[in-house]
């Protein structure tokens, strides 16, 4: 496991969210949009990943409900689909249950690099490529639960006395 839990004020994640296309502030103390959250970093500060997990009846698209990752960057030389596998082994750790519409991303065609296929490194670990949004068209691609890997805790962890995989037995 090569991520470790931050927060979403955390100042080395904030200078690597404010080099993210999504970046709607650059230079905010906080990058993850309201709600539930995991923020984790890379041992070597190098890759910043958020899963979000927003109320339904705030949701503005029709993947109400489902986990979302709302910011991925990759700086360092480890494989992008090795840290997004990674990161929702982590996700599911935080929250055992996927829900039905399991996790989404969304991608700006027209602010990342030309690539041959879009959302390569996500599609490499099982995200499909399910549709548009209706507002900025970006690309959605999902992840269906039955196709997340198991549950594993991010780095430096510990297992809380009543948190589910404390209760299987593992750690």
């Amino acid at each position: 496991m090569e991520w470790r839990i931050s927060h979403r004020g955390d100042k080395v994640a904030c200078g690597i969210a404010d080099r993210h296309y999504s970046r709607q502030k650059i230079g905010t103390p906080q990058f993850v949009p309201p709600g539930k959250c995991l923020v984790l970093l890379t041992q070597k500060n190098d890759a910043l990943w958020t899963s979000s997990w927003p109320l339904p009846e705030y949701t503005k698209h029709k993947w109400k409900g489902a986990w979302i990752n709302t910011l991925f960057r990759n700086e360092g030389s480890i494989l992008s689909s090795t840290l997004i596998r990674q990161a929702v082994a982590a996700t599911r750790w935080k929250w055992p249950d996927p829900p039905e519409q399991g996790m989404v991303t969304f991608i700006d065609t027209k602010k990342v690099r030309k690539k041959r296929d879009f959302g390569r490194c996500y599609r490499k670990v099982g995200f499909k490529h399910v549709g548009y949004t209706i507002v900025r068209n970006l690309w959605v691609l999902q992840l269906a639960p039955e196709a997340m890997p198991d549950a594993c805790p991010p780095t430096e962890t510990q297992i809380e006395l009543f948190h589910p995989l404390a209760a299987m037995g593992q750690s």
